[in-house]
């Protein structure tokens, strides 16, 4: 099996209730998320409100998630823009700092500025020179569509480019296909959106999971008994976590981790930067009523 394996969630960026970094809070989502089993770190992801932070803000968080994690698992940062020059400076600057791995969507700036297939295998060819391991992020947020044939050209001929983070509608289907024409170039494919549709991704051939950080030694067993042929547990396991996981990705968005990392003591403040609208309290209290049952790690590990 890759190494590329487990859940590997992304950590959200708290911020105190002014809107300014809370970089102590930083420190203890990693832990947390370490001590819930986490496999591997994304930082500055889209659930990291990276279109939220300044270059300075990203350098520092950089930084910081690097040295305070350590080695304990492996980190992603997160390194997407329109600007390939730009792109590969971010990778640059992870690959400097001790980064694992950069995870990249293709380029694009709003509805209208979006990379065509020769711009985007350009982009992640000119980032794959820096000689750091690349996830392509096949997210609907970036608008631009990453056909399995342009996934596995660039697998096949850009070295670095190994892992692949598949989260568009009917991702099973797209991972099954990328498996079967890549062969061994694909290296790591993985799944997100939550987990919302991990089951059918892991019988798909989906080899890890990138998750929010809200519940990872909840859905952690899933991974778990699904590698060792224990379908049956882990499809209960799911089960056991599925509504929790439906209400995360419909109705809450990264704010879920951040609310229930609040609720938790893990960070102070579940605060996001203008102009994104705090959660409704009756969104938030269901988000809570679905947790408590579970006994997430999150739920205890400030208190």
């Amino acid at each position: 099996m890759t190494a590329y394996t487990g859940i590997w969630p992304v950590a959200p960026t708290p911020f105190n209730d002014d809107g300014t970094l809370d970089l102590e809070g930083m420190k203890r989502v990693l832990d947390c998320l370490i001590d819930q089993g986490a496999d591997g770190i994304c930082i500055l992801a889209n659930f990291s409100e990276q279109f939220l932070l300044s270059d300075a803000e990203r350098e520092v968080l950089t930084r910081l998630s690097i040295e305070h994690i350590a080695g304990r698992v492996p980190v992603i940062v997160t390194i997407s823009h329109y600007a390939t020059q730009i792109a590969v400076e971010r990778a640059q600057l992870s690959k400097d700092l001790g980064a694992d791995i950069v995870m990249m969507m293709p380029p694009y700036h709003g509805a209208l500025l979006k990379g065509t297939a020769q711009q985007t295998f350009e982009q992640f060819q000119a980032v794959g020179e820096v000689g750091i391991p690349i996830m392509v992020q096949d997210a609907p947020l970036s608008g631009v569509d990453l056909p399995v044939p342009l996934l596995v050209k660039m697998a096949r001929e850009i070295e670095q480019v190994k892992l692949f983070k598949i989260e568009c509608p009917r991702a099973a289907n797209k991972l099954r296909d990328l498996i079967a024409e890549g062969g061994d170039f694909i290296e790591a494919p993985f799944d997100g959106e939550e987990a919302i549709t991990l089951l059918a991704d892991l019988d798909a051939g989906a080899t890890g999971s990138m998750t929010s950080g809200m519940i990872v030694d909840q859905i952690k067993p899933v991974l778990t008994h699904y590698y060792a042929g224990r379908i049956d547990e882990a499809t209960a396991a799911y089960g056991r976590v599925a509504m929790a996981i439906n209400h995360e990705n419909r109705q809450c968005g990264w704010q879920s981790c951040k609310a229930a990392m609040v609720e938790g003591g893990v960070i102070k403040s579940d605060v996001c930067r203008h102009p994104i609208p705090a959660l409704h309290p009756a969104i938030k209290s269901r988000l809570l009523d679905l947790l408590k049952p579970l006994d997430p790690m999150v739920l205890t590990w400030g208190k």
